[in-house]
């Protein structure tokens, strides 16, 4: 059950034009996001519902209205004031007599001491807010007629997480519900009526129609509401719960699941008299589907500290501490399949439909039943039509006959086999072919791909656009995705120019790590933060990373991540944020500075280039996929021949820059040394060269890293 737009109305019986608190409110929730609106009077918000429904219908979408306020009377009122039992009977009535002003002036009390005079005694309706009394409308809580309870059903299922539906009787006092009911149903009959059977009523009309109409409680998400009053001050709760509410259902509506809701649990009977509110019993349901408001828990502080002792890490090691101290630190959003490209997946992805959704032919051919058939020429007259791709047969084939089948067909009823056109022979009256044929030859069977409930792509997958083409095959169209991790970039040092071509002296060079890194980020699918350059200034540098914490999810710094007398990286990481400073076993780049500012992960590269692609590309990539909500992603090898001599001592991993010949042997760069930049762009991957000791000679077997297992483009 899909709708495309949800409005949630928190309706006002307000004697004059009002906003803010205690007014109409109006919440919309569709593709283009959440919103909310406050017209001053009821005859405004009337105005903007009938135009709501003009635009839906115009755009050939469906349209889900919640309105606070009840759609039916406890069992026995309907009759007494209609003579017929059901709820639309009461709309019509109060349709009827209920005026409104343009000023928001309504005569719901004369209207509810007409009512209370059908009635014994002093009638169900009390609460007379007025100064003057309106006869027959009691001040006070009197007896209720025999008969009439104070609940409906709904009312009492609704009881959820502490809220407590007020009585429909009760027309002035602290939480009153009354004056709604009368002033709001008039509004909700005018929409049916102006717009015939393209609006339904639920339950009483089911919930079929492109706009349907349905009583909710914004109560249900009492606790949410006040947390986001709590994190917006200003916002009223009114605004608050009409978006929320206009949220949760959106996004049930999205994933397929908002059928749930409107299985109401009890007798038809009583549903037609008393209605019942979407969502009753299913509170925990609602608020499960509302987004998070708050980011996830930062890493620990000590997340990233290694053992005591501990000196020098073997690469291995490192990963895998590296691996078990992060978690994803990005929100969660919903949006739809067609802007999810790149995404990471922050829930499962269930397949709504099976594909294939009926079993269908994989040939172009003829199709019978398998049973009436047998060994050698079989002939199967012909019945009329044809069943094509779209275009199914509306019949039945009967046994020992064939239709003409076309590829991606549904299987016509008596059709469990195809032979193929090519092994066929036909007159226009009857097929001829060979038996024996396999049973289900040719055939697709429904759900041998995917099945309907089944998970298609799982939590932490990264979308590509062949995933694209799966989902919508499932007929997913909108997917829980993590935000893109937003990765800041910042350089530092005094020797550094950050602008290619402006005026150098000799002893400075121009910054070659931010746009590598920048770029790095980008290309793996990540929102690129250009935190600049700081000169070697502890001030410069604190401010530089307090800007980063507000803007970013993580920061790579290049340079100063050493011990040096000029290192204020780690100097300010170690005194103001946490600092663990990993000597990694192996070569080039060999520090590596973790820690914590502000809650952020600050990843300190080596400032050379050469070290600082490196260590990028081994412990970045991984960890930036781990913290944006994917899986821990280390690059795929396979081994080559070298075409290169080396002798390489114990103790440390080596990356070469490298790339392979004509014949598809690794060739290194001339020079190991980490300034030559050049042979960045020079190499196609790195060779990777063990911890053990290794002597290299032209043929040996080396396992090369293509730049592409590790994502860069």
């Amino acid at each position: 059950m899909r709708f495309q737009r949800v409005a949630v109305i928190d309706w006002s019986a307000a004697a004059r034009p009002k906003r803010g608190r205690d007014s109409v409110w109006l919440g919309l929730a569709s593709d283009a996001g959440v919103s909310a609106e406050n017209p001053p009077t009821r005859a405004g918000a009337e105005a903007r519902l009938h135009a709501l429904v003009a635009d839906t219908l115009a755009a050939g979408e469906r349209l889900l209205i919640g309105a606070d306020f009840a759609f039916g009377f406890p069992t026995g009122f309907a009759g007494a004031v209609t003579g017929a039992a059901r709820a639309l009977a009461v709309w019509d009535w109060l349709a009827a007599r209920v005026t409104d002003t343009a000023g928001n002036r309504s005569n719901y009390r004369q209207v509810a001491a007409t009512l209370n005079r059908l009635f014994p005694g002093d009638g169900p309706f009390w609460g007379n807010g007025e100064r003057l009394d309106t006869p027959d409308l009691p001040r006070l809580k009197p007896a209720l007629p025999p008969g009439l309870a104070e609940h409906r059903a709904t009312d009492i299922a609704g009881r959820e997480g502490g809220a407590r539906p007020k009585p429909v009787w009760q027309l002035a006092g602290a939480g009153a519900v009354g004056a709604q009911v009368l002033t709001g149903l008039p509004v909700l009959q005018r929409l049916r009526a102006a717009f015939g059977g393209k609006v339904s009523v639920w339950p009483f009309e089911g919930a079929e129609a492109p706009v349907v109409l349905a009583e909710v409680y914004p109560s249900l998400l009492s606790a949410e509401v006040r947390a986001m009053c709590a994190a917006h001050p200003g916002l009223t709760p009114d605004e608050a719960q009409v978006r929320l509410l206009a949220t949760a259902f959106a996004t049930l509506s999205a994933r397929g699941q908002l059928g749930d809701l409107f299985r109401a649990a009890t007798a038809a009977e009583v549903l037609a008299e008393e209605g019942w509110i979407l969502g009753a019993g299913h509170g925990m349901a609602l608020r499960a589907a509302l987004p998070a408001t708050q980011d996830p828990p930062r890493l620990r502080d000590d997340c990233f500290a290694m053992p005591q002792g501990v000196q020098w890490v073997p690469v291995d090691e490192a990963l895998a501490r590296l691996r078990g101290a992060l978690v994803p630190v990005t929100g969660v959003d919903e949006l739809p399949v067609s802007r999810a490209l790149g995404r990471v997946l922050a829930r499962d992805a269930v397949a709504r439909r099976s594909n294939p959704p009926q079993a269908n032919s994989a040939v172009d051919g003829y199709g019978f039943a398998h049973a009436a058939t047998g060994s050698g020429p079989q002939r199967l007259p012909l019945v009329n039509g044809r069943a094509a791709a779209g275009q199914p047969f509306d019949g039945v084939v009967p046994p020992g006959a064939a239709i003409r089948i076309l590829t991606g067909a549904i299987l016509p009823e008596g059709v469990d086999c195809v032979v193929l056109e090519e092994d066929c022979a036909t007159d226009g009256a009857a097929v001829v072919f060979d038996g024996p044929v396999k049973p289900r030859a040719n055939t697709r069977r429904a759900g041998e791909d995917v099945v309907a409930g089944a998970v298609a792509l799982t939590a932490g997958h990264r979308l590509r656009a062949p995933d694209l083409a799966l989902l919508s095959a499932l007929g997913i169209d909108r997917v829980t995705a993590c935000r893109p991790l937003r990765v800041g970039v910042l350089s530092t040092g005094d020797e550094i120019v950050s602008q290619p071509g402006a005026p150098v002296l000799p002893h400075q060079i121009y910054d070659a790590n931010r746009p590598m890194l920048l770029g790095l980020a980008a290309g793996w699918g990540y929102e690129p933060v250009d935190l600049g350059h700081v000169r070697d200034d502890p001030r410069r540098i604190a401010a530089a990373l307090d800007r980063g914490a507000t803007r970013a999810d993580v920061i790579l710094t290049s340079g100063g991540a050493s011990a040096g007398d000029e290192d204020h990286v780690s100097h300010l990481l170690r005194t103001q944020g946490t600092l663990s400073s990993w000597r990694i076993a192996m070569k080039p780049g060999r520090p590596l500075a973790l820690a914590l500012w502000r809650g952020v992960p600050v990843i300190g590269l080596p400032g050379n280039p050469v070290a600082a692609l490196v260590c990028a590309l081994i412990f970045g990539r991984p960890a930036l996929s781990l913290l944006a909500g994917g899986s821990w992603q280390e690059a795929r090898g396979f081994s080559v021949p070298a075409a290169f001599s080396k002798t390489k001592k114990a103790g440390r991993r080596e990356y070469l820059r490298a790339r392979l010949d004509e014949a598809g042997r690794a060739e290194v760069f001339a020079s190991e040394g980490s300034g030559r930049i050049s042979g960045l762009s020079w190499a196609e991957g790195l060779v990777e060269l063990p911890d053990a000791a290794m002597d290299i000679r032209p043929g040996t077997l080396v396992r090369f890293l293509p730049y592409d297992s590790f994502g860069v483009i």
